[in-house]
């Protein structure tokens, strides 16, 4: 979300210290995902990695950036939102018949 959110102030990644920031935060962004695939598959994993990020990105853009924000948007990210939370609840509940 850092990253995503950082990203416009880089401008284009011409100016240093934001893009430097932001390039940071990147690869930041991949250490809990890493970390999550030694326990979880790849594909729940990725999806509730990008899940949250996609989200995040989306309200912080609206807070942070004054992105418009309509009620259909709202209703994508709550989809999204769900989306997560139920592959989370797919796998608790995998580990839970083994």
């Amino acid at each position: 979300i850092a990253w995503a959110v950082g990203r416009p102030a880089t401008r284009g990644f011409t100016r240093p210290v934001p893009t430097m920031l932001v390039v940071v935060a990147m690869v930041a962004a991949f250490l809990p995902l890493a970390r999550a695939t030694r326990v979880l598959p790849i594909g729940p994993a990725y999806a509730v990695w990008t899940g949250i990020g996609a989200a995040g990105t989306a309200v912080l853009g609206w807070l942070v950036h004054d992105e418009s924000m309509s009620v259909l948007r709202v209703l994508a990210i709550v989809m999204v939102i769900g989306g997560v939370l139920g592959l989370r609840g797919a796998n608790e509940s995998r580990e839970g018949t083994g």
